[in-house]
């Protein structure tokens, strides 16, 4: 059994391993992100990926089913329009009657949000782009940050500054805790976010390579044969960079933004429900598959359980290993 690393972020979630894994749209349902808890570590299911509030409730009884340990709800803050709004809201009083521990948020700010958690005990985790949007979520009462790196995947914000320097800064201004978001898939970048300040980490890309994860062997072969240089960011036109797998719907987004695309003709392209179909159908080339270029670093398909406690191993050896230089 791989030993712990006591931290803030353990100690607030009352986990075994400071790993986290974060929130990826309709596969982080409970059957896959039982794993990750019942593993030390702890997960996120996606909230924005149910059709209704009702279903996320059924989805966090099910959770109750499949482990005794905490879990966590991703809830992403998506353009008001229409009634998105009053639909988080009821997403919020889902959690916050279900007695979940702890929300990830992303996307706008928390603070509207922030008073019914802190009345239900709900820890808030808020992921983002940058030092200074840290400090004011900090300000606005989270309980910790998750900080995502120019590398990482997905939506990454568009201050292009690596976690490397991101890191040190945000555990020196800040007084919450800090996650490093992205950028990790072994032993050596979760000992090293921990050096550089971080009490966490928070994996996606090398979750979405386990024999838990419900995408297809197709789609997991590509991002394991993936090296870092073959990743892309796309949307950058539109102020919305995601990083994904380089591939020939990449091509094409890529070649539609060169013309001046507009936002509508994009969106075509990008559309969730075709990556939800590539998921699921095994072609890897007709969406887009966001991923960091830690996928450079994944070596083959694992277990759930096996990731988190080969990650934690490794780190252990490390930790020995920069002890005896010490001497």
């Amino acid at each position: 059994m791989a030993k712990p690393f006591k931290t803030r972020i353990t100690e607030m979630l009352g986990i075994q391993f400071p790993i986290l894994m974060g929130g990826m749209q309709w596969i982080t349902r409970a059957e896959f992100v039982a794993h990750a808890c019942n593993a030390g570590g702890l997960g996120f299911i996606t909230a924005e990926s149910f059709e209704n509030p009702e279903d996320l409730r059924a989805e966090i009884r099910k959770m109750r089913t499949l482990t005794d340990k905490p879990f966590g709800i991703n809830i992403s803050m998506v353009p008001e329009i229409g009634d998105l709004r009053e639909r988080t809201y009821q997403l919020c009083d889902v959690v916050c009657e279900e007695g979940v521990p702890v929300v990830e948020t992303a996307g706008r700010s928390p603070a509207p949000l922030l008073p019914r958690f802190k009345e239900a005990g709900v820890k808030v985790i808020h992921k983002l782009t940058s030092v200074r949007h840290a400090l004011s979520a900090q300000k606005a009462g989270v309980d910790a940050i998750a900080l995502l790196g120019y590398g990482s995947g997905g939506h990454i914000g568009l201050e292009e500054v690596a976690s490397f320097i991101s890191l040190p800064q945000a555990a020196e201004r800040l007084e919450i805790p800090v996650i490093a978001a992205g950028g990790v898939a072994n032993g050596r970048g979760f000992l090293g976010a921990l050096a550089m300040g971080a009490e966490g980490v928070l994996m996606g890309s090398r979750f979405l390579t386990t024999r838990e994860c419900p995408i297809h062997d197709n789609i997991k072969a590509k991002y394991v044969d993936a090296q870092a240089e073959e990743t892309v960011l796309l949307m950058r036109t539109i102020r919305n960079p995601m990083r994904s797998i380089h591939n020939k719907l990449a091509d094409e987004v890529l070649a539609v933004e060169a013309q001046g695309a507009t936002l509508e003709e994009i969106l075509t392209k990008v559309a969730g429900r075709r990556t939800k179909d590539a998921y699921g159908g095994g072609d890897p080339e007709v969406s887009m598959l966001p991923c960091g270029q830690v996928v450079g670093l994944i070596e083959g398909v694992k277990t759930v359980r096996e990731v988190i406690e080969d990650v934690i191993e490794e780190a252990v050896k490390l930790r020995q290993r920069l002890d005896a230089m010490a001497e």
